[in-house]
């Protein structure tokens, strides 16, 4: 007994040190992803914020001791300017105010999804794109104002077309029994090769789940049910773009009529082979509406879009330009050109990757991302529903609609609450006023029942509400919108302390001059006239006439009608655009230079030359004297600011910055 004691005594004290362990594990990953760089005027600032910000400013690749010093002290000085102006309530003038809810207009509905489920649709259809599928297919029908006597009717008619299936009898011949597809006496249920976003989202998934060789369980949409076959399977064949003639059918077009479209597409494919141009022949011949007026160019397609035979054939031409022979379908007969070829991708790059998705969020299937990112919203807003009779609201809702009155309703009223969020309630007002805005709305209802209008209602009022309130849920909203609001209150704030203290203070600028003179100097340096031309033919008809009077260099440039400039003044020799070991003399016109980037040419005519180095004059220096004087003012300030909000760097986590 005491040794059974002893050995639950021990295991007791290892399980209080496994979880004793993993407390500490959480503890270090939770202060390490909180822990405070620096601190001022009792505001914190991250590790990680100040690493994104580094990674947005630097270009180099890997952080260095130095880099990190460098860059910490701008982002102080930055820290503090912008705490001055909130303190100086410059966030709260009206300009700073609309331009930060403009901002937040523009980028708030880049937030608006759910990354993680985008980007699992995304890789979905990548590995769905890589294989084309060749189905076959059992459609029953369910009107949309079905009965339910009607619906169980077609239940059993596709349950009866499975029970078929799987005591062995052949799908086509099954599907010429019970599937209601207007061709399948003609194709037997086969629908031809489809590929990633061929069919609607539902149906692609449930032919992208059935193995080779099988076929799929009944599946119910809107309209019906599906009996699904994958009778086969090869690798994509990707996109094309191409161009036809249709020799069309009439309209019930016998069999005689059918061998004359026959025989008139030969003769139209022999002159082909003559060498006639597909484009003029196409515009002189082809049958199909929307494309003969462009030559019979069609908008590039890939598989499934069109009938099978059609596909098979524009798919099988092996090169661009290459042109089939009329090609049979329901429609008439098709010559084929093939313009260009496109295989799917097979590699995952950031512009394959972008292409999907925009794929992605441009298909129905991007509903199924906004249900997963309706659940998590209503989730994060801390959604309730308030226990409520829907009969009577319904029957309230109604009422209201058409202004009857609303006193048989005991405990419904206006201010009655139906749902909320943290911090914000939603009433029966605010969901007849949304009805009343939809009835007014050509088709706003549509044929939803009041339920299905409600979880709309909800839907609508859970992605409003999380919008208003996204930089709570998101935090890399909120750093972009903060980042916006402090780089606007710098701006404010450098203007009003420095910009226009040092540009507007005459005197002070003329003091800090005559103090610093010694850095303003002249090295070697010329009075000169830079030309710049926008071709090497204006550059010389330009030269010829200042060669003959250069004092005239402002007519002849006026004279241009615009492919010559000119400015004027007295600059460094190294700032002037000539070739090499150019001798500088008073007159000299100097020799052309040509900017590869954009063919323009530059040269120079030379009215004086100081060869020595002699200081500028306050008027030459001043906007140096500006630049230096704000950096002055600048420095100034921050020391200020710095004994108002006392820094404090904490040395141990700057030491784990990754180096």
């Amino acid at each position: 007994m005491p040794n059974r004691i002893d050995r639950g005594h021990t295991g007791t004290k290892l399980i209080t040190a496994v979880y004793f362990t993993v407390f500490l594990i959480i503890c270090l990953a939770i202060s390490a992803s909180a822990q405070t760089l620096f601190s001022y005027d009792g505001k914190e600032v991250s590790k990680e914020d100040f690493l994104k910000a580094y990674s947005k400013n630097n270009t180099t690749p890997k952080g260095t001791e130095k880099s990190y010093r460098d860059y910490l002290e701008l982002y102080i000085r930055y820290k503090l300017k912008v705490q001055s102006a909130y303190d100086a309530k410059m966030d709260t003038l009206q300009a700073q105010s609309v331009e930060l809810q403009n901002f937040r207009k523009q980028v708030v509905e880049n937030f608006m999804n759910d990354r993680e489920s985008l980007d699992k649709l995304v890789g979905e259809a990548f590995i769905r794109g890589q294989k084309d599928i060749h189905l076959a297919h059992i459609f029953v029908g369910v009107p949309g104002n079905a009965s339910p006597a009607d619906t169980v009717k077609a239940w059993q008619k596709v349950r009866a077309a499975y029970d078929a299936l799987s005591q062995g009898k052949d799908f086509g011949e099954t599907a010429i029994q019970y599937s209601e597809d207007p061709f399948v006496a003609t194709n037997r249920g086969d629908i031809g090769y489809i590929t990633v976003f061929t069919l609607p989202y539902e149906l692609e998934t449930v032919a992208y789940s059935t193995a080779q060789g099988h076929y799929s369980k009944p599946f119910r949409t809107r309209g019906g049910y599906h009996i699904f076959r994958n009778t086969g399977e090869r690798k994509a064949l990707g996109k094309m773009r191409g161009a036809q003639i249709l020799v069309a059918f009439p309209l019930h077009a016998t069999e005689a009529e059918k061998v004359v479209v026959r025989q008139r597409a030969d003769s139209i494919y022999k002159l082909l082979l003559q060498g006639a141009v597909f484009a003029e022949t196409a515009k002189q011949y082809s049958g199909d509406n929307l494309s003969y007026q462009t030559g019979g160019e069609m908008a590039e397609f890939g598989v499934g879009r069109y009938d099978p035979a059609f596909e098979k054939a524009a798919f099988a031409l092996g090169k661009d330009g290459a042109i089939s022979a009329p090609v049979l379908t329901n429609y008439g007969y098709h010559i084929i050109k093939r313009l260009g070829r496109e295989p799917f991708p097979r590699d995952t790059t950031k512009e394959i990757l972008a292409s999907l998705k925009q794929e992605v969020t441009s298909d129905p299937r991007i509903e199924n991302a906004k249900k997963y990112m309706l659940e998590k919203i209503l989730m994060q807003t801390r959604f309730s529903r308030s226990p409520i009779n829907e009969d009577n609201v319904w029957a309230y809702t109604d009422s209201a609609l058409h202004n009857r009155t609303l006193t048989a309703f005991p405990g419904l009223n206006d201010q009655t609450l139906l749902f909320s969020f943290a911090k914000k309630n939603k009433t029966l007002k605010d969901w007849t006023d949304y009805l009343k805005v939809l009835h007014q709305m050509p088709g706003g209802t549509g044929k939803k029942t009041k339920k299905e209008l409600f979880e709309q209602f909800v839907q609508l009022s859970a992605f409003d509400y999380y919008r208003d309130h996204l930089e709570e849920y998101n935090k890399d909203f909120a750093f972009q919108l903060n980042e916006f609001r402090e780089g606007n209150l710098l701006f404010e704030v450098m203007q009003h302390t420095i910009w226009d203290k040092a540009s507007s203070d005459s005197t002070s600028l003329k003091a800090y001059y005559e103090a610093h003179k010694d850095k303003y100097w002249w090295n070697a340096s010329a009075d000169a006239i830079l030309f710049t031309t926008a071709n090497e033919k204006a550059a010389l008809e330009l030269k010829t006439k200042l060669e003959q009077d250069p004092a005239a260099w402002k007519k002849w440039v006026e004279a241009s009608a615009g492919l010559a400039q000119a400015d004027s003044g007295r600059f460094e020799l190294s700032q002037l655009s000539v070739p090499e070991k150019t001798q500088f003399s008073a007159g000299l016109l100097t020799n052309f230079v040509k900017n590869p980037a954009d063919n323009t040419v530059s040269f120079s005519y030379i009215e004086r030359v100081y060869p020595e180095r002699s200081t500028r004059n306050y008027k030459d220096a001043r906007g140096f004297v500006i630049n230096d004087y704000q950096g002055w003012l600048e420095d100034q300030w921050i020391g200020e600011l710095k004994k108002k909000y006392p820094v404090r760097v904490d040395e141990r986590v700057f030491g784990t910055l990754p180096k």
